[in-house]
């Protein structure tokens, strides 16, 4: 299935209706607007496995690798998986903001930050089927966004994990620790196929953070961050870099005990915040009533769901004399123009009026 960055509930549905008599499929709940929230249960092996993918409804890179990775799980080859393991997959825990593309279900609620108090449908559903599908493992998906470098002055973090932290102290429980084995396994097998950066992310602990919540109750939990290669704004590549990071963990955890070393987690360089998407050289531009010639134009992509394709909009990051920022892209104000009327035909760089309708927060324009 090729799929683009918007991927709605409609389109799981397709895939679902191909596989259903291969799987067990339950609704768990259903969301605030009333749809079903579904887990598809894979394999009947005694080791338990939980995913769960789109918790935030524009992070959809770990859910197309989903489709990828069922279907290769469910193939004869992997006879031996099916019958040592068994995976409970949410494809779809947020569908109400996955039709909307945006972070937040259809309250406005951050389903990442609702683990203790519970105030919404997704969330009860989702703290229902841990309670019952009690898992072994937990391995929570995610998107991170294209600022993000593994390491400082590391390249674009293409992918990314976190084991994370079960109390404050960010202490190593034997929970955490078989998650951060895993994930120094996964490095390890996952560096010679990947060009850019493999990250760390932040494991500073909150307790309304599902992961977090999931590895206090001492179930060892994997965060994955499905990230940014370089031109792949479509995540098609790193979709395919995740697709090997679910049968990566899947075979190791059929190889525990892992020997891997602590150290050797905190060793893998911390995502850091170093990028714009483009820099734009040799911009004139008016600030007010001053004149800035010859600067650096730092834009961040807005995506923007419109006709159900996701666009990706500059908008005004910075600019500076000097580059502020590292840029996946650094190209001439002429080409900007160019590139951009190309584009995205309605919100052109070209002059003030226009400049203002794209970045109408700012006081600046080209001219």
């Amino acid at each position: 299935m090729v799929c683009k960055r918007y991927f709605p509930p409609e389109q799981w549905s397709v895939f679902q209706q191909q596989i259903e008599s291969q799987i067990q499929l339950q609704t768990i709940g259903y969301s605030v607007l009333g749809v079903p929230l579904s887990a598809v249960t894979l394999g009947f092996g005694p080791k338990r496995i939980l995913m769960w993918s789109q918790m935030h409804g524009n992070e959809t890179t770990t859910t197309k690798a989903l489709v990828d990775f069922i279907t290769w799980f469910l193939a004869p080859a992997q006879g031996d998986l099916q019958h040592k393991l068994t995976l409970c997959i949410v494809p779809q825990l947020n569908p109400d903001g996955a039709k909307v593309y945006t972070r937040f279900n259809a309250n406005g609620i951050d389903l990442n930050r609702d683990a203790v108090v519970l105030s919404q449908p997704e969330s009860i559903a989702l703290r229902g089927l841990f309670d019952s599908f009690a898992p072994d493992y937990c391995i929570n998906l995610h998107d991170q966004r294209s600022i993000y470098a593994a390491g400082v002055n590391g390249p674009a973090a293409s992918v990314s994990f976190l084991a994370p932290s079960a109390d404050e102290n960010r202490s190593i429980t034997p929970a955490r620790k078989i998650a951060i084995q895993h994930i120094v396994a996964l490095v390890k097998e996952l560096k010679p196929r990947i060009p850019y950066g493999i990250g760390r992310f932040d494991d500073t602990f909150n307790e309304n953070c599902v992961g977090d919540t999931f590895s206090r109750l001492g179930v060892p939990t994997i965060l994955f961050e499905a990230g940014h290669v370089p031109e792949d704004y479509q995540r098609e590549v790193t979709r395919e870099y995740i697709v090997e990071a679910y049968k990566i963990v899947c075979r190791n955890i059929l190889k525990e005990p892992l020997s891997y070393s602590i150290e050797a987690y905190f060793d893998i360089p911390e995502n850091t915040v170093e990028f714009v998407d483009v820099l734009v050289s040799g911009a004139r531009i008016k600030n007010k009533n001053q004149i800035i010639e010859n600067q650096f134009l730092a834009l961040q992509y807005e995506e923007r769901l419109k006709e159900n394709t996701i666009h990706f909009v500059p908008k005004m990051h910075s600019f500076g004399s000097s580059p502020i920022q590292r840029a996946h892209r650094t190209i001439p104000l002429a080409s900007a123009l160019s590139e951009f009327v190309f584009e995205f035909k309605a919100e052109k760089l070209l002059n003030r009026q226009e400049f203002d309708v794209l970045f109408p927060e700012n006081q600046y324009f080209i001219e």
